[in-house]
């Protein structure tokens, strides 16, 4: 980024929201963070004396989040760019998982993601200026059994972000969604809501599922660091792209479902064009 902007981002304490803040910061950016309790934000402004600023704020609060954003805005100055950071993962096989963890699913991921953007629109829209970025992931471009309501969840907010981007982009905002791969981050750990097994008929597909990614928690390949760069990078660019994919494992595996895609596209194209009846 060419000159000092103000970044929002929510969840700093830990995983890419902690290494956008430092990278960030290091960059002579200011950062605002969203945490969840007095430590973590007494942790997060050691970073910067002066240019790191911890609020309290869980974003499925919906109702206090417009008065955090008016308080930031007044307190600390226009803010540049959003980061919708906040979110976690559910592991669990669809039929086994209680509607309950669906819904907290999403109030988390999408609710509370979409309720940061129309906190902070209103100020962009009036400076004609800002960007936001929604930190996606590759779970929402492909899928895998075991986590339906986590897909779920990404697939909605890539969509939301892609239909934001063009009513707002008359109004000098961009909206990029964010896709990373697998990264070392706490999501297949702490950050991981598990549902308990039940249901034997679906151990030979799921069971390996689960077993590999717990060994591969903190051995993935991406690094959280150099995925902060690349999002700072995407800030500061002229023209940013609606859509990012960070990781190899990610570019590989959206590409191979794009290929099927297109395959079961063509395969089926003339049920497709059956249904058309004709200019009434």
């Amino acid at each position: 980024m060419s000159s000092s902007k103000i970044l929002l981002i929510t969840g700093v304490s830990s995983g890419f929201g902690r290494a956008l803040a430092r990278e960030a910061l290091a960059a002579g950016h200011k950062v605002v963070g969203t945490v969840r309790s007095a430590e973590a934000k007494r942790d997060f402004e050691a970073l910067s004396d002066g240019a790191a600023f911890a609020y309290l704020l869980d974003v499925t609060d919906f109702d206090a989040i417009d008065g955090v954003v008016a308080r930031i805005e007044a307190d600390v100055g226009p803010i540049d760019v959003l980061v919708n950071n906040a979110g976690y993962g559910h592991e669990g096989i669809l039929e086994e998982s209680p509607l309950s963890e669906m819904r907290r699913q999403f109030d988390v991921n999408v609710f509370g993601a979409v309720a940061m953007m129309k906190a902070v629109l209103p100020f962009m829209r009036n400076r004609r200026s800002g960007h936001i970025l929604n930190i996606t992931s590759m779970g929402g471009h492909i899928t895998m059994p075991g986590i339906a309501y986590y897909c779920g969840s990404k697939f909605a907010l890539e969509g939301i972000t892609e239909s934001l981007g063009k009513e707002v982009k008359p109004f000098g905002i961009a909206v990029t969604a964010v896709a990373p791969g697998s990264f070392r981050t706490d999501w297949a750990g702490r950050s991981m809501t598990r549902t308990p097994r039940s249901i034997a008929d679906y151990d030979p597909i799921f069971d390996p599922i689960r077993k590999a990614r717990e060994e591969r928690s903190g051995k993935q390949l991406g690094d959280p660091q150099k995925a902060a760069r690349a999002m700072l990078a995407v800030i500061g660019a002229e023209h940013p792209p609606t859509h990012l994919l960070l990781g190899s494992d990610a570019l590989g595996l959206v590409r191979d479902k794009l290929s099927v895609l297109a395959g079961e596209i063509r395969a089926w194209e003339d049920v497709t064009v059956s249904t058309d009846g004709g200019a009434v």
